[in-house]
């Protein structure tokens, strides 16, 4: 009769020790942490969020309300007329102002007897406060628009300092989010031009 004998078995390893419960919530805490800043850091790529300060862009935006800005808009689109955007000042590029869009590149804008026209084509502005007071004409750049704050007369826009060149532009408006009551997406209304 033959006697088989065992093989030495190589020692199966202890199962791993849970581990303790601090160590288990660090682990958590910087998970959560590292998730946060790449969750930031995306937003902060994509949006932009800001503070309306002055009145500029009465009725549609109050001092001291803050929007969202859609930094993306325009990277895959270009703007309307009457998007409501940021941008950086062109006379002091530090500071970011909000104004509607009211001419494209190429575009003839006149402001005549408290009308704004584009191409020679009177503009439909529902959104703004009163007509201009004042009176002039622009030729818009290629690589530049042409903005007005919805507060027509009490407004620092392209009807003092010119157009703003493309690059200075941040973004769409699109999102009122404080105060709370305000909540609400930014009306870029349909272009509405007036027959001749």
């Amino acid at each position: 009769m033959q006697t088989i004998e065992p093989e030495n078995l190589p020692e199966l390893p202890e199962p791993n020790r849970k581990r303790s419960g601090i160590t288990r919530f660090i682990i958590d805490v910087l998970e959560t942490l590292i998730l946060s800043v790449i969750l930031f850091a995306v937003i902060n790529a994509v949006s932009a969020r800001i503070r309306v300060d002055g009145s500029s862009m009465e009725p549609t935006l109050s001092s001291g309300e803050y929007v969202v800005v859609n930094k993306l808009a325009y990277k895959f689109g270009s703007p309307s007329i009457k998007d409501v955007i940021v941008f950086h000042f062109p006379r002091d590029p530090q500071q970011e102002y909000i104004k509607r869009v009211i001419g494209l590149p190429g575009d003839r804008i006149a402001v005549s007897d408290g009308r704004v026209y584009v191409n020679d084509v009177e503009l439909q502005e529902d959104y703004i406060t009163s007509a201009p007071q004042y009176e002039d004409t622009w030729v818009i750049p290629e690589d530049a628009i042409f903005v007005l704050g919805d507060n027509r007369n009490n407004s620092s826009d392209s009807h003092n300092w010119g157009p703003v060149p493309m690059d200075y532009v941040v973004g769409k408006a699109v999102l009122i989010y404080w105060p709370p009551q305000q909540w609400g997406v930014i009306d870029s209304p349909s272009t509405a031009i007036a027959a001749p």
